[in-house]
């Protein structure tokens, strides 16, 4: 489920509505409009003017020529300045609503609910977001100025030949048809053809972000070779792709080729006529053939930015096609204060294929904390993400204080809901910063109680400017175990009714688990807690267990009922417990 592709309709209504935002966006335009006009004309005066010359030389024309060069000097520098100038305006607004529609896709894409993000996988919104805005940037770039130049020049030139004579319009009339049939053609196959090279992006964009992401998971099950012919295969479809593409190009020179020598043809055909009749002198035949000449550059410099225009296009339709259908917020339900009730009720969820949980009953009370155990694939963390409003059930609800999760407005799930998993993320900037993120007004009395509760200071302390520090990717890098203890200090200041632990304390080690296991514990303490267990000692001490085989719930009680039990939990805490003692007799040999 990627994002969709923008219609015609919509991608050109974006565009308006992104024009109207730019300050004085119409005159601006107008202006533009002015200086590339008046620049065409100017340019176009070059080749008349040396149709003068000839006519000085040839004994039919009586004027200095100094004046004539000082003239024509004169234009070919107004068309310069003014073509330049226009080219600077128009590329402005169009940076302009690059910039903002860029913003707009982004400010979008956080705003929409994450399962909707999930579906469409994180490829293809980093591919949109990166490599369709460069696109799109890049065209902008390379054919704004070719396209102001073809059309103003043609379009002044066409009018020049007019006023010189009305038989040179048979060029045009006959050429123009050539070109318009090869652009036909062209616009019949290409958009299809760099729209399917854009999702060939997406997809190799996907296929290498899952690759980094679940690094440990591809080490862990010998998976790299398999990875290395994903990543390899999804490369050489974006080659392929890109190929037959370009070759649509190729196509295209071939009629251009045909088109120039067809003008050259006719205008020495025309102009040979006209001064055998003596309508016109050597010299205005001489500048309306160079003015023709001339055209040849714009004219193919429009056909070949076609190409750029496509790839560019397909690009703006991908962006449009995040923005064009805004998430609407939701409104508050009513809820009531926050209580922490959890209810799973027949909840069964598939990604596509077989049910990654079935028939889910689960009640959280407030206060109480759950564990999640099992095996992997089991369905613990989908059953943790379903709780968080992170996916939507396929069947059955998923009730928090009541109300579906998914039917609660974003404050009202900030107020209920937290998540801690493995992988946290630590900002760029400062400490206070990245902090004050779970609560904007909080002061540094409360950051450092934070972190004194989930056991930083030992870390925190040696920062050289305490909340000051940056940290993140630009500044000072925090350990796994740091890191996790700042995300469950940012729960702290949050205080939210509910926590959902994703085997958050997975990351800790042995020597890192005591005091990542007391932080966790001192989150969770009179909230209602989900925890995915990645420790058995952790859900040893939980109100009750859950356990999890093949997407159902197989075992429910606490740790002692579960032992009496005698099932899976009883065996898993049993190999579990001798694994401990393994690991105790080898660091501890003399005890």
């Amino acid at each position: 489920m990627r994002f969709p592709l923008a219609s015609f309709g919509q991608v050109r209504s974006e565009v308006a509505a992104q024009l109207r935002r730019v300050p004085h966006a119409t005159p601006i335009l107008l202006l533009a409009v002015v200086l590339l006009g008046t620049g065409a004309y100017a340019s176009v005066q070059v080749p008349q003017l040396m149709g003068q010359i000839v006519d000085l030389v040839s004994g039919e024309l009586d004027r200095p020529l100094w004046l004539i060069a000082t003239t024509l000097v004169g234009a070919a520098v107004a068309g310069a300045v003014l073509s330049a100038s226009g080219f600077y305006t128009l590329s402005r607004i169009s940076e302009r609503v690059i910039a903002n529609l860029r913003q707009d896709m982004i400010g979008t894409a956080l705003g929409l609910p994450t399962h909707r993000v999930e579906d469409a996988g994180s490829g293809d919104l980093v591919s949109r977001s990166t490599d369709d805005v460069a696109e799109l940037s890049s065209a902008v770039t390379e054919t704004v100025p070719a396209l102001s130049t073809s059309i103003f020049t043609v379009s002044a030139t066409v009018i020049a030949l007019f006023a010189l004579d009305w038989q040179f319009l048979v060029i045009p009339l006959v050429v123009a048809p050539l070109y318009y049939v090869a652009a036909r053609m062209y616009l019949a196959k290409a958009p299809d053809r760099y729209a399917a090279e854009r999702a060939a992006m997406a997809e190799r964009a996907r296929r290498v972000l899952e690759a980094i992401r679940g690094r440990a998971t591809v080490r862990a099950f010998s998976m790299e070779n398999r990875m290395h012919t994903d990543i390899g295969n999804a490369s050489w479809a974006v080659v392929t792709k890109g190929i037959r593409a370009r070759t649509t190009m190729l196509i295209l020179n071939v009629w251009m080729l045909v088109g120039e020598f067809l003008m050259l043809a006719l205008a020495l055909v025309v102009g040979y006529h006209l001064v055998s009749t003596e309508v016109l002198t050597v010299g205005a035949v001489t500048g309306a053939v160079l003015m023709i000449i001339r055209l040849r550059g714009p004219l193919n410099m429009f056909m070949r930015v076609l190409d750029v225009v496509q790839s560019g296009y397909a690009s703006l339709a991908r962006i449009v096609g995040v923005v064009t259908d805004p998430p609407v917020p939701v409104p508050d339900s009513g809820v009531d204060a926050p209580r922490g009730r959890v209810q799973l009720q027949d909840v069964s969820f598939s990604y596509g294929g077989s049910w990654a949980v079935r028939d889910i009953n689960l009640t959280i009370e407030p206060g109480q904390t759950v564990a999640l155990v099992g095996a992997s694939g089991a369905g613990k963390t989908t059953v943790a993400a379903l709780l968080a409003g992170l996916l939507v059930p396929d069947q059955g609800r998923v009730l928090v204080d009541g109300y579906p999760v998914s039917e609660l407005s974003d404050r009202e799930r900030i107020a209920r809901l937290a998540t801690v998993s493995q992988e946290v993320h630590v900002f760029s900037g400062t400490l206070r910063q990245d902090m004050t993120l779970a609560k904007p007004d909080a002061t540094d009395d409360e950051l450092l109680k934070a972190l004194d509760r989930v056991h930083a200071r030992s870390w925190f302390d040696r920062l050289p400017d305490g909340l000051d520090t940056v940290v993140g990717a630009r500044g000072t890098q925090l350990d796994p175990v740091a890191a996790q203890q700042l995300a469950l200090a940012r729960v702290l200041l949050l205080d939210p009714a509910i926590i959902i632990m994703d085997e958050a304390t997975a990351e800790a080690g042995s020597a890192g688990a005591e005091a990542l296991e007391d932080a966790a514990d001192v989150v969770t303490r009179d909230r209602s807690a989900l925890v995915v267990a990645h420790r058995l000692d952790q859900a040893s001490q939980a109100d009750a267990i859950v356990v999890m085989d093949t997407g159902r719930i197989v075992e429910l009680g606490t740790h002692a009922e579960l032992l009496d039990y005698g099932g899976i939990y009883d065996r898993l805490w049993t190999a579990w417990s001798a694994g401990r003692r393994a690991v105790d007799t080898q660091e501890n040999p003399t005890s």
